[in-house]
């Protein structure tokens, strides 16, 4: 089960990271998002043990808090 997890978390470092490589036409606000959302699920998945549940939520956090620092 450690393996899985290690797994998910090494998977969605490098998607995250394949993402931001993608934001160069992004305007600030936009960027803040994109990484709030990104240490978000990060953080999600670290809590809650890897659950969809737990990275989703946290990436709904970290997106609106990216967001509103934008402003």
């Amino acid at each position: 089960m450690k393996s899985m997890q290690k797994l998910v978390f090494i998977t969605m470092a490098a998607g995250m990271l394949l993402g931001l490589g993608g934001c160069a036409g992004m305007t600030s606000q936009e960027k803040n998002t994109a990484i709030g959302a990104g240490a978000g699920a990060i953080g999600g998945a670290i809590l809650t043990g890897g659950s969809g549940i737990g990275t989703a939520g946290g990436a709904a956090v970290g997106g609106i808090i990216g967001h509103e620092i934008g402003k």
